[in-house]
């Protein structure tokens, strides 16, 4: 009977569901929500196609708790807090768990042929109806919230606590209760607003990271702009945890774990531009720090005619870009656009006669035409494996995202043998480095002379802002003392940074490109099976016309692109060379 009596209700809901009123009203008549704030939203639900109260909550505009009480109301249905929960999961035949998690649902009891079960999204009634036919049961649902269903569901399928096995002391029950303070604060609208004024910045300063740093008197928020880190203002010490918890419970991360390093992703929209941001956390003695990299596909270029290669070296580069097997490395440290380069270089080949396939770690860019695949290393695959797998695939070309250890050298080397072209990634500091690199790696020297066949080495350089830049005038001594001599033809003109509200006083605008090319000629394979180390190997490329990446920069120099001071900086491990 009371499962008749609930079909007959759920019936009523959809019936009446046109008449009911608009939730953005009905907040503005509770006192919950400003006009002005809802015709701010509403513009952005146009343009996010996403449901109002997640806008709402996303825009820092409202707390979910207010906002799940009023839609509660307008959808005719129940609240459903995480204290009416079920301690342990309730399992329902015909809903696996992956069904829950994907869809947000939280089963609540079962009575009679009746199902009660918590819903993020109770309105939807495709999902209500799909629910029912799974279950075989009537279905009367809940609304419940977005984070506590998540934390919910997380809390039941997350794996047994060794604390005891590891010898740590266990948990306090007054931890949980911490935890549960904090999630209540990351809902909280100024908590919320915060987080999105924080992130919304990258998009007006241009910045690649976002750094959250835990000191004792407070947090400070920094910003990578054009490779370089600026003090932004600090956040109050008694907000870091709830900012940092908000953060987590964007990018899915478990907000109970503070001792344990973890990463996680974050899709969102910032004035206007689709973001992806990368989430790492790292316990410290003052807490979690957080570092936000993002990845704007707005702002990437991946021409590699704009991406400040000189003429010469773009030539050669493309020459090794043609030939149809081998492998090409791209070098340099971290966050010195090696993959971009990569990137730019797949865009070149011609992806409608060949077969491109790329394994990354993760995809930061999707190319069209292109197969890429995502590194899972939690369920075992890894660059290894995933590289196994490719080569049945019958490629053309292959990207490695980044040669990490030696059995993904050795398949690189394998594929690069059978007829496959192959490009990725080492850190090394200069090109010649790589070939060393190999052999460590495990490579023997025969058949890194038979695969590889260049490597590039590159670096990022600021640009001088063209609103600002000072010309600065150089004798011909003061020329040759920097090493400008040879570009300026014995004296002439550089400029330097100076700082503008364009450039947010800086004196820089952007980055380019400064590179290092050594190709793998007769000369060099000799050397190579002769045991020369990196530093032979260097010096008889400069004797074969290589240019190093500092005499590259100080080009950049003479023609007024960077300044002498940014090359010194970038290159300084160079320059006595």
């Amino acid at each position: 009977m009371a499962a008749d009596e609930a079909l007959a209700s759920r019936s009523d809901t959809v019936d009446h569901m046109h008449a009911r009123p608009r939730l953005g009203e009905m907040l503005v008549a509770a006192g919950k929500l400003a006009a002005r704030d809802l015709e701010q939203a509403l513009a952005a639900q146009s343009e996010m196609q996403d449901l109002l109260g997640r806008i709402l909550v996303r825009l820092g505009l409202i707390a979910e708790g207010d906002l799940a009480q009023v839609l509660a109301q307008q959808l005719a249905v129940p609240l459903a807090t995480a204290d009416g929960f079920p301690e342990d999961l309730l399992l329902v035949d015909g809903i696996a768990p992956e069904y829950l998690r994907m869809h947000r649902l939280l089963p609540l009891a079962v009575e009679d042929g009746l199902l009660r079960i918590a819903m993020a999204t109770p309105q939807d009634p495709f999902l209500v109806k799909a629910v029912r036919l799974a279950s075989g049961l009537a279905v009367a649902p809940a609304l419940g919230l977005e984070s506590e269903i998540d934390a919910a569901l997380e809390r039941y399928f997350a794996e047994p606590d060794d604390d005891e096995a590891s010898g740590e002391a266990p948990r306090e029950a007054g931890d949980s209760e911490f935890v549960e303070h904090l999630r209540d604060l990351a809902t909280e609208a100024p908590v919320i607003r915060l987080v999105n004024q924080i992130i919304g910045r990258v998009v007006d300063l241009r910045a690649s990271d976002i750094h959250l740093e835990p000191f004792e008197d407070a947090l400070q928020v920094r910003y990578r702009i054009d490779g370089v880190l600026r003090n932004d203002a600090p956040v109050a010490i008694d907000m870091a945890a709830a900012v940092t918890s908000r953060i987590k419970l964007m990018a899915h991360l478990n907000i109970a774990e503070r001792r344990l390093p973890q990463d996680g992703r974050i899709k969102t929209r910032v004035k206007g531009r689709e973001i992806d941001l990368r989430v790492s956390t790292l316990p410290t003695v003052h807490g979690e720090s957080v570092v936000i990299r993002v990845l704007d596909r707005a702002s990437v270029r991946i021409e590699l005619e704009k991406m400040g290669f000189a003429g010469d070296i773009l030539t050669r580069f493309r020459e090794l870009l043609a030939r149809p097997h081998g492998i090409l490395l791209v070098t340099g440290p971290t966050g010195s656009g090696k993959t971009t380069t990569l990137y730019a270089s797949l865009t070149k080949l011609d992806s409608a006669a060949l077969k491109i396939v790329t394994v990354e770690d993760p995809v930061e860019y999707q190319l069209g035409g292109i197969n890429q695949v995502q590194v899972q290393s939690q369920i075992g695959l890894d660059f290894a494996q995933s590289l196994r797998s490719i080569l049945r695939q019958d490629p053309d070309v292959i990207m490695i995202g980044e040669m990490r250890d030696g059995e993904t050298a050795q398949i690189a080397v394998q594929s690069a043998l059978t007829g496959h072209l192959v490009l990725s990634t080492l850190h090394t500091n200069t090109a010649a480095s790589a070939v060393v690199r190999l052999v460590d790696m495990g490579i023997e020297r025969y058949l890194i002379t038979s695969t590889l066949n260049g490597v590039l080495s590159q670096r990022l350089v600021r640009r001088l802002c063209p609103d600002c830049r000072e010309p600065v005038d150089l004798d011909a001594g003061q020329a040759s003392a920097a090493g400008l001599a040879r570009y300026l033809d014995g004296g002439g003109r550089i400029y330097r940074a100076a700082g503008c509200p364009a450039c947010k006083h800086t004196g820089y605008l952007g980055r380019t490109s400064i590179h290092e090319l050594l190709p793998i000629d007769d000369a060099m394979v000799h050397a190579i099976l002769e045991g020369e180390d990196a530093t032979a190997l260097h010096a008889l490329a400069r004797r074969r016309g290589m240019r190093t990446l500092f005499e590259d920069g100080l080009r950049k120099v003479a023609e007024g692109i960077t300044s002498l001071e940014e090359v010194a900086r970038v290159t300084q491990d160079q320059q006595d060379e």
